[in-house]
This record gives structure tokens, sequence and C-alpha cells, in this order.
């Protein structure tokens, strides 16, 4: 039996509860209604567990006898199947330039279409070189064609905007 507050995400146990009262659910989980401290500890004392608040901020508390080590561990798989189940969402940047051909155009295309329906966001970047920074709107021309073409399948998360000598615009995938 452990005697000692564990600093998992301020779980309390046993002694270190500070409630007077609380709402008990014994080791065969059935509800034992509202107890006092003191019986509840003897209670999980007889069984041989520990007594572990489950909902401090009920009122009053929610403890529960049961294995402390059990317990975290189940925790541990509930967390560790969560995360498993996550989907991460990865930003896939695209460059291009402003005098972009259009079989090269077409091929960025077809790569971020690529990428949206995997249910990644597309970051387009449009590099300017020289001269071509004071001619920016053919730039946000291009980028507004991209838009259009990828309209059914996108939408725009952040729109074009000039940083430097590139613009970028952040595209991302349409919910079904």
């Amino acid at each position: 039996m452990v005697d000692t507050q564990r600093n998992d995400d301020e779980i309390l146990i046993n002694e270190n509860i500070t409630a007077k009262q609380v709402r008990l659910i014994d080791a065969n989980n059935e509800n034992r209604g509202i107890v006092s401290i003191k019986e509840a500890l003897a209670i999980a004392d007889e069984a041989g567990l520990d007594l572990i608040e489950i909902s401090p901020q009920a009122n009053p508390p929610v403890c529960k006898v049961l294995d402390f080590g059990k317990y975290r561990y189940e925790q541990q798989k509930r967390k560790n199947e969560a995360k498993k189940n996550q989907k991460v969402v990865e930003i896939k940047e695209l460059k291009l330039r402003p005098v972009i051909e259009t079989h090269d155009y077409e091929v960025k295309l077809k790569q971020a279409k690529k990428f949206l329906e995997q249910g990644n966001k597309v970051k387009f970047t449009m590099r300017f070189k020289g001269r071509e920074l004071s001619a920016n709107d053919l730039g946000k021309q291009i980028l507004s064609q991209i838009v259009e073409d990828l309209d059914m399948c996108s939408k725009v998360d952040s729109e074009a905007k000039l940083e430097g000598r590139q613009m970028t615009m952040i595209l991302a995938p349409q919910k079904a």
C-alpha cells in the first residue's frame, strides 16, 4: 500500500486527500455514497488497496478504492491510445517563381492536390529574384490562380502576404 502523494497531474491518495467527506466507490465498483475520509481510508486499508481521488472538482470529491500502480498504468495506456489515434497535420512546402512555366505549374498543382488529399496543409512560397520584386502582382496573380484551381479540395488558411523577397500562402484541406 502506498502512503505518499504522487505528483501525476496532482492525484491525491490515502492520507493526502484533504476533504472531510468523499463519495466512495469501493473495490467492487459499488457506490458506497458519501462517507467520512476516515471511514473511506479504513475501507481501503481493509481491502489492502489505496484510496485514490478520481474527481477532485466534484462536491464532495469522488474517491475510489484500488491499487495505485494499476491505476497509473491504466491512465498511461489511455493516454498512449489517445496519442496513437490523433492525426498530426504536417505543412508541406512548395516553392514557386513568378516566371513559372505552364507544365511546372501543373506539376506543383498536382503535388499540392496529393498533399491536401493526405490531410496535410500546403504552404506555397513565391520567391522573387532581382527586379521581379517590383512586379509582385504577377506572383499574387499566380497564387490566386492556385486558390482558384484547388478550391474543390482546399480552403485558404493564410492569405498571400509578402515577407521580404518571398510571398507565402497556406492552404488547408477542406473538411469532407
